[in-house]
Protein backbone atom coordinates (compact mmCIF):
# COMPACT_ATOMS: atom_id res chain seq x y z
CA UNK A 1 0.00 0.00 0.00
CA UNK A 2 2.99 2.31 0.38
CA UNK A 3 3.16 2.39 -3.42
CA UNK A 4 -0.38 1.46 -4.34
CA UNK A 5 -0.02 3.47 -7.54
CA UNK A 6 2.14 0.64 -8.91
CA UNK A 7 0.51 -2.41 -10.47
CA UNK A 8 1.58 -5.73 -8.99
CA UNK A 9 3.95 -6.47 -11.89
CA UNK A 10 5.43 -2.98 -11.53
CA UNK A 11 5.81 -3.48 -7.79
CA UNK A 12 7.56 -6.81 -8.23
CA UNK A 13 9.92 -5.35 -10.84
CA UNK A 14 10.74 -2.37 -8.62
CA UNK A 15 11.40 -4.59 -5.61
CA UNK A 16 13.76 -6.76 -7.60
CA UNK A 17 15.61 -3.70 -8.84
CA UNK A 18 16.17 -2.50 -5.29
CA UNK A 19 17.11 -5.89 -3.90
CA UNK A 20 13.96 -6.07 -1.79
CA UNK A 21 13.17 -9.76 -1.44
CA UNK A 22 9.97 -9.64 0.61
CA UNK A 23 6.68 -7.83 0.15
CA UNK A 24 3.51 -7.40 2.21
CA UNK A 25 0.35 -7.51 0.12
CA UNK A 26 -3.20 -6.27 0.48
CA UNK A 27 -6.22 -8.28 -0.56
CA UNK A 28 -7.83 -5.76 -2.91
CA UNK A 29 -5.04 -5.58 -5.53
CA UNK A 30 -4.37 -9.29 -5.13
CA UNK A 31 -7.98 -10.19 -5.87
CA UNK A 32 -8.06 -7.76 -8.79
CA UNK A 33 -4.96 -9.34 -10.33
CA UNK A 34 -5.99 -12.85 -9.28
CA UNK A 35 -4.79 -14.78 -6.24
CA UNK A 36 -3.13 -17.60 -8.17
CA UNK A 37 -1.69 -15.17 -10.73
CA UNK A 38 -0.24 -13.05 -7.93
CA UNK A 39 1.26 -16.10 -6.24
CA UNK A 40 2.91 -17.11 -9.52
CA UNK A 41 4.11 -13.57 -10.22
CA UNK A 42 5.75 -13.21 -6.82
CA UNK A 43 7.18 -16.71 -6.82
CA UNK A 44 8.68 -16.37 -10.29
CA UNK A 45 10.34 -13.12 -9.23
CA UNK A 46 11.98 -14.82 -6.27
CA UNK A 47 10.02 -12.76 -3.74
CA UNK A 48 8.22 -13.99 -0.66
CA UNK A 49 5.04 -12.55 0.81
CA UNK A 50 5.48 -11.45 4.43
CA UNK A 51 1.84 -10.86 5.35
CA UNK A 52 -1.57 -10.49 3.78
CA UNK A 53 -3.70 -7.58 4.93
CA UNK A 54 -6.41 -7.60 5.94
CA UNK A 55 -9.00 -9.76 7.58
CA UNK A 56 -11.10 -8.79 10.57
CA UNK A 57 -14.14 -6.54 11.05
CA UNK A 58 -15.56 -9.07 13.46
CA UNK A 59 -17.73 -6.95 15.78
CA UNK A 60 -21.13 -7.27 14.09
CA UNK A 61 -24.11 -8.06 16.32
CA UNK A 62 -26.49 -9.16 13.56
CA UNK A 63 -26.11 -12.94 12.97
CA UNK A 64 -26.22 -12.63 9.20
CA UNK A 65 -23.58 -9.91 9.17
CA UNK A 66 -21.43 -11.97 11.49
CA UNK A 67 -21.71 -15.00 9.20
CA UNK A 68 -20.68 -12.87 6.22
CA UNK A 69 -17.65 -11.57 8.12
CA UNK A 70 -16.55 -15.05 9.17
CA UNK A 71 -16.89 -16.34 5.62
CA UNK A 72 -14.82 -13.45 4.30
CA UNK A 73 -12.10 -14.14 6.86
CA UNK A 74 -11.97 -17.79 5.86
CA UNK A 75 -11.48 -16.63 2.28
CA UNK A 76 -8.69 -14.34 3.49
CA UNK A 77 -7.00 -17.31 5.16
CA UNK A 78 -7.29 -19.26 1.91
CA UNK A 79 -5.76 -16.35 0.00
CA UNK A 80 -2.87 -16.04 2.46
CA UNK A 81 -2.12 -19.74 2.16
CA UNK A 82 -2.21 -19.55 -1.64
CA UNK A 83 0.26 -16.64 -1.56
CA UNK A 84 2.62 -18.57 0.67
CA UNK A 85 2.48 -16.28 3.69
CA UNK A 86 1.88 -17.60 7.19
CA UNK A 87 0.36 -14.36 8.55
CA UNK A 88 -3.01 -12.70 8.04
CA UNK A 89 -3.30 -9.28 9.67
CA UNK A 90 -6.64 -8.53 11.33
CA UNK A 91 -8.22 -5.12 11.84
CA UNK A 92 -10.85 -6.04 14.37
CA UNK A 93 -13.69 -3.67 13.49
CA UNK A 94 -15.36 -0.72 15.20
CA UNK A 95 -18.53 -0.32 17.21
CA UNK A 96 -21.63 -1.58 15.41
CA UNK A 97 -24.21 1.07 14.56
CA UNK A 98 -26.17 2.09 17.65
CA UNK A 99 -23.78 0.40 20.11
CA UNK A 100 -21.49 2.04 22.67
CA UNK A 101 -20.36 -1.18 24.34
CA UNK A 102 -16.63 -1.62 23.72
CA UNK A 103 -16.32 -4.63 26.00
CA UNK A 104 -19.06 -6.53 24.21
CA UNK A 105 -17.50 -5.72 20.85
CA UNK A 106 -14.16 -7.13 22.01
CA UNK A 107 -15.87 -10.29 23.24
CA UNK A 108 -17.40 -10.79 19.81
CA UNK A 109 -13.88 -10.58 18.39
CA UNK A 110 -12.81 -13.33 20.79
CA UNK A 111 -15.77 -15.47 19.73
CA UNK A 112 -14.77 -15.03 16.09
CA UNK A 113 -11.13 -15.89 16.81
CA UNK A 114 -12.28 -19.09 18.46
CA UNK A 115 -13.87 -20.09 15.15
CA UNK A 116 -11.19 -18.75 12.83
CA UNK A 117 -8.05 -19.78 14.71
CA UNK A 118 -8.32 -23.53 14.13
CA UNK A 119 -9.26 -22.97 10.48
CA UNK A 120 -6.21 -20.75 10.00
CA UNK A 121 -3.88 -23.25 11.64
CA UNK A 122 -5.16 -26.01 9.38
CA UNK A 123 -4.04 -23.88 6.45
CA UNK A 124 -0.66 -22.93 7.93
CA UNK A 125 -1.71 -19.36 8.65
CA UNK A 126 -1.53 -17.32 11.85
CA UNK A 127 -3.92 -14.50 12.74
CA UNK A 128 -2.25 -11.24 13.80
CA UNK A 129 -4.55 -8.88 15.73
CA UNK A 130 -3.46 -5.31 15.05
CA UNK A 131 -4.28 -2.63 17.62
CA UNK A 132 -5.07 0.70 16.00
CA UNK A 133 -4.69 4.16 17.51
CA UNK A 134 -7.65 5.04 19.79
CA UNK A 135 -8.92 7.59 17.28
CA UNK A 136 -10.12 4.60 15.22
CA UNK A 137 -12.00 2.86 18.04
CA UNK A 138 -15.47 3.98 17.04
CA UNK A 139 -15.49 3.07 13.37
CA UNK A 140 -12.55 0.80 12.60
CA UNK A 141 -10.93 -1.01 15.52
CA UNK A 142 -12.07 -1.38 19.13
CA UNK A 143 -8.67 -2.90 19.96
CA UNK A 144 -6.58 0.17 20.72
CA UNK A 145 -3.55 -1.07 22.68
CA UNK A 146 -1.13 -3.96 22.55
CA UNK A 147 -2.37 -5.00 25.98
CA UNK A 148 -5.92 -5.33 24.65
CA UNK A 149 -4.68 -7.23 21.60
CA UNK A 150 -2.67 -9.62 23.75
CA UNK A 151 -5.56 -10.13 26.16
CA UNK A 152 -7.48 -11.46 23.15
CA UNK A 153 -4.62 -13.39 21.57
CA UNK A 154 -3.56 -15.15 24.74
CA UNK A 155 -6.87 -16.97 24.95
CA UNK A 156 -5.64 -19.07 22.03
CA UNK A 157 -2.47 -20.96 21.06
CA UNK A 158 0.32 -18.74 19.76
CA UNK A 159 0.42 -20.63 16.47
CA UNK A 160 -3.16 -19.53 15.90
CA UNK A 161 -3.37 -15.95 17.18
CA UNK A 162 -0.75 -13.28 17.83
CA UNK A 163 -0.40 -9.55 17.30
CA UNK A 164 0.87 -6.97 14.86
CA UNK A 165 3.16 -4.30 16.29
CA UNK A 166 2.71 -1.11 14.26
CA UNK A 167 4.64 1.97 15.36
CA UNK A 168 2.08 4.39 13.94
CA UNK A 169 -0.60 3.06 16.25
CA UNK A 170 1.29 2.44 19.51
CA UNK A 171 4.14 4.95 19.73
CA UNK A 172 2.18 7.19 22.12
CA UNK A 173 1.62 4.37 24.68
CA UNK A 174 4.25 4.28 27.43
CA UNK A 175 3.17 0.74 28.38
CA UNK A 176 3.78 -0.57 24.85
CA UNK A 177 7.47 -1.51 25.33
CA UNK A 178 6.52 -3.82 28.21
CA UNK A 179 3.71 -5.26 26.12
CA UNK A 180 6.14 -5.92 23.26
CA UNK A 181 8.29 -7.88 25.71
CA UNK A 182 5.17 -9.75 26.84
CA UNK A 183 4.28 -10.56 23.26
CA UNK A 184 7.79 -11.73 22.47
CA UNK A 185 7.93 -13.98 25.53
CA UNK A 186 4.79 -15.72 24.31
CA UNK A 187 5.91 -15.99 20.70
CA UNK A 188 3.06 -13.73 19.61
CA UNK A 189 4.75 -11.01 17.55
CA UNK A 190 3.54 -12.16 14.16
CA UNK A 191 4.08 -8.91 12.27
CA UNK A 192 6.04 -5.68 12.72
CA UNK A 193 5.26 -2.52 10.74
CA UNK A 194 6.82 0.94 10.57
CA UNK A 195 5.29 4.31 9.77
CA UNK A 196 6.00 7.78 11.14
CA UNK A 197 3.62 10.33 12.71
CA UNK A 198 3.33 13.96 11.64
CA UNK A 199 0.84 16.71 12.43
CA UNK A 200 -1.49 18.11 11.43
CA UNK A 201 -3.18 14.93 10.33
CA UNK A 202 -5.07 15.09 7.04
CA UNK A 203 -8.85 15.23 6.92
CA UNK A 204 -10.20 11.80 7.74
CA UNK A 205 -6.82 10.91 9.38
CA UNK A 206 -6.73 7.45 7.76
CA UNK A 207 -4.07 8.46 5.25
CA UNK A 208 -1.78 10.27 7.67
CA UNK A 209 0.97 7.67 7.91
CA UNK A 210 4.17 9.58 7.21
CA UNK A 211 7.37 8.58 5.46
CA UNK A 212 10.11 7.16 7.69
CA UNK A 213 12.09 9.97 9.28
CA UNK A 214 9.55 12.72 8.65
CA UNK A 215 7.80 12.59 12.01
CA UNK A 216 7.91 12.25 15.78
CA UNK A 217 8.57 8.52 16.21
CA UNK A 218 11.99 7.14 17.09
CA UNK A 219 11.68 4.17 14.77
CA UNK A 220 15.11 2.80 15.62
CA UNK A 221 14.13 2.70 19.30
CA UNK A 222 10.92 0.80 18.57
CA UNK A 223 12.74 -1.60 16.28
CA UNK A 224 15.09 -2.23 19.20
CA UNK A 225 12.20 -3.08 21.50
CA UNK A 226 10.92 -5.66 19.05
CA UNK A 227 14.37 -7.14 18.47
CA UNK A 228 14.96 -7.37 22.23
CA UNK A 229 11.69 -9.29 22.50
CA UNK A 230 13.18 -11.96 20.24
CA UNK A 231 11.49 -11.06 16.99
CA UNK A 232 13.59 -11.93 13.94
CA UNK A 233 10.94 -11.74 11.23
CA UNK A 234 10.36 -9.21 8.46
CA UNK A 235 10.07 -5.48 9.10
CA UNK A 236 7.37 -3.98 6.91
CA UNK A 237 6.89 -0.33 5.97
CA UNK A 238 3.21 0.50 5.52
CA UNK A 239 2.39 4.07 4.53
CA UNK A 240 -1.06 5.43 3.74
CA UNK A 241 -0.28 8.87 2.36
CA UNK A 242 -1.98 10.75 -0.46
CA UNK A 243 1.11 12.84 -1.22
CA UNK A 244 3.24 9.73 -1.61
CA UNK A 245 0.60 8.10 -3.81
CA UNK A 246 0.65 11.09 -6.15
CA UNK A 247 4.38 10.65 -6.79
CA UNK A 248 6.14 8.14 -9.02
CA UNK A 249 5.89 4.82 -7.22
CA UNK A 250 9.42 3.67 -8.04
CA UNK A 251 10.79 6.93 -6.67
CA UNK A 252 8.80 6.47 -3.46
CA UNK A 253 9.98 2.88 -3.07
CA UNK A 254 13.61 3.92 -3.58
CA UNK A 255 13.21 6.73 -1.05
CA UNK A 256 11.55 4.41 1.45
CA UNK A 257 14.38 1.89 1.24
CA UNK A 258 16.95 4.66 1.75
CA UNK A 259 15.02 6.07 4.71
CA UNK A 260 14.83 2.61 6.25
CA UNK A 261 18.61 2.30 6.10
CA UNK A 262 19.12 5.81 7.45
CA UNK A 263 16.57 5.85 10.28
CA UNK A 264 16.32 2.19 11.29
CA UNK A 265 19.58 0.41 10.48
CA UNK A 266 22.40 2.98 10.54
CA UNK A 267 23.71 4.49 13.76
Amino acid sequence: MTVRQLSLPELVHACRGLGVSQVGLWREPVREYGVEATAELVRDAGLTVTTLCRGGFLTAIDPDARAVALADNRRAVDEAAALGTDTLVLVSGGLPAGSKDLRAARERIADALAELGPYAREHGVRLAVEPLHPMYAADRCVVSTLAQALDLAERFPADQVGVTVDTYHIWWDDTAPAQIARAGAGGRIHSFQLADWTTPLPAGVLNGRAQIGDGAIDLREWTGYVAAAGYTGPVEVELFNEELWERDGREVLTETAARFVEHVIQR
